[in-house]
């Protein structure tokens, strides 16, 4: 896939093979490669590496390659061609909000404001803290609720403990905020050193009068609604805007949780206050018909998806045949006045 350079903000000086950058397999699950990015994120993070500047090179070297594998289609293109199939997309990259200035921070909340996708990073003070194993946990039994408020940039974490039964039942954390704040619904695992490792994590939605976010852990594949990778995809491609409204229908990585205690966290990601919310957790043993129902509404949306994708295809066949017809009739036109003109230069002369 060779180096090279690249021009851009969030691309790397020498561009490296971004497999090779998180070292990942080529057949790695999206888990894993989001895994081995938050990693080595937290380890090049530069509120942990002032005093270094090779490490904010390397940092914003994951962020690139991250922004690449972690898109489908990114990671699709770069497969089949490297680097040079990307080469006139945007690099997104999410940005730790807790290390802008405050001048940055209103220009990002200006833009947010506007309707502009802005990804946020979970602060590396959290991550830390959470892998160090020195957060506060505060129990969250099945079938009851906690309301609270969380500043920015910081998070607030719950146990949920099931057990057999409630495992094989599946297991709803649902988090919503009647102020319409922004924050990001977390769940981590627990590492051989004790900590806690971000493993999933969720951005609150607008949803009517409320934000929302939620996981869902039903034995089956679910899958949940990026807005800002819709609003990415048709900002990409306004002419085929009506083909990329479901292309946020992204599958949720863990689909199952095991018995024991699990550690879910609510982040603040307000630009400026802090975020109210409410979290609960259910379980799913008295929703056996909505999950039903769920299963058969996600189907029908991908089958819709499919066909949108199949639509465009021949949408685009049809109008490049269209184009290369009109071309030609202009062509021709113009060949027919010319030599009309030029029959009645010789008459004339």
């Amino acid at each position: 896939m060779g180096s090279g350079k690249m021009d851009g903000p969030s691309a790397p000086a020498i561009r490296r093979d971004p497999y090779e950058v998180l070292s990942v397999s080529r057949d790695s699950s999206d888990q894993e490669i989001k895994s081995a990015y938050r990693k080595l994120a937290l380890k090049y993070h530069p509120d942990k590496n002032a005093s270094n500047p090779e490490a904010s090179e390397l940092f914003k070297e994951v962020a690139f390659s991250y922004s690449i594998l972690s898109d489908p289609e990114k990671r699709r293109q770069y497969d089949a061609a490297g680097f040079e199939a990307l080469e006139h997309d945007a690099m997104d990259m999410e940005i730790d909000l807790s290390n802008l200035g405050t001048v940055n921070t209103m220009f990002a909340a200006l833009f947010s404001k506007l309707g502009v996708p802005i990804k946020t990073s979970v602060s590396a003070t959290v991550l830390e803290d959470a892998l160090n194993g020195t957060v506060t946990i505060r129990p969250l039994p099945l079938g009851t609720s906690f309301s609270g408020k969380v500043d920015k940039q910081s998070a607030q974490f719950f146990g949920v403990t099931i057990d057999e039964q409630q495992a094989q039942s599946g297991i709803v954390i649902r988090v919503s905020s009647s102020a319409q704040s922004k924050f990001k619904l977390l769940y981590f695992e627990q590492e051989t050193n004790g900590g806690y490792g971000l493993a999933l994590q969720e951005d609150s939605e607008k949803t009517g009068k409320v934000t929302s976010a939620g996981m869902y852990f039903l034995h089956f594949q679910v899958y949940r609604m990026d807005s800002a990778v819709n609003a990415l995809a048709m900002a990409k491609d306004p002419d085929a805007a009506f083909f990329k409204r479901l292309e946020g229908l992204q599958p949720c990585e863990v689909s199952e949780l095991k018995p024991g205690t699990h550690i879910f966290a609510v982040y603040g990601d307000n630009f400026f206050k802090p975020a109210s919310y409410a979290i609960e957790a259910m379980c799913a043993n008295s929703y056996e018909d909505t999950s039903k129902e769920l299963m058969e509404i996600e189907a029908q949306i991908l089958a819709k998806r499919n066909y949108l994708r199949q639509f465009e295809t021949e949408y685009r066949k049809a109008l490049a045949r269209f184009q290369e017809v009109t071309n030609r009739y202009s062509l021709e036109k113009q060949a027919v006045s010319f030599l009309l003109f030029f029959f009645l230069l010789i008459y004339l002369f």
